[in-house]
């Protein structure tokens, strides 16, 4: 839980304080939004990893709402997922918009390679998407079997 605190507060500082403090051309105030938003995200880490379902995915939301906005959907780099951030994403909801990803994407949010990902769909472990790609869905179980009971041949 503290590096995906960590992670969220180096997103605020960069995404948000820093332009903030630009902006004010270094006001003292910043330095309180600075506080209040460490503060709060130990909140939102611990809400995200241990709260209800329901409140995980509201903080899940605003959080990727506000940190990553972007007039297309929200589409990380694969390598994003491996970060506290993102794996807590993939434990919570899969991918937050999309129904399928790619074998290099799975494979990031399973913390496995994209021919890991491949051999996987071969031998019937993970199911296919019609579309392509793998259902997230598929992956979430998976990544939560593996979370709370490792898994060997992986």
């Amino acid at each position: 839980m503290e590096s995906l605190a960590e992670q969220i507060v180096r997103l605020l500082d960069v995404r948000l304080a820093d332009p903030l403090e630009i902006l004010l051309d270094g006001d003292s105030c910043v330095d309180e939004v600075r506080d209040r938003l460490r503060r709060r995200a130990l909140d939102w880490a611990l809400v995200i990893e241990q709260g209800p379902s329901r409140e995980a995915v509201g903080t899940i939301a605003r959080l990727i709402a506000t940190l990553y906005p972007d007039d297309h959907a929200f589409a990380p780099p694969a390598q994003w997922w491996g970060t506290p951030l993102g794996q807590a994403v993939a434990r919570r909801v899969g991918h937050p918009f999309a129904e399928s990803v790619t074998l290099a994407t799975a494979g990031a949010m399973l913390g496995i390679s994209r021919q890991g990902v491949h051999d996987l769909v071969r031998r019937g472990k993970l199911p296919r998407h019609p579309d392509g790609g793998v259902p997230v869905s598929a992956v979430r179980e998976r990544l939560l079997r593996s979370f709370s009971s490792p898994e060997e041949g992986q």
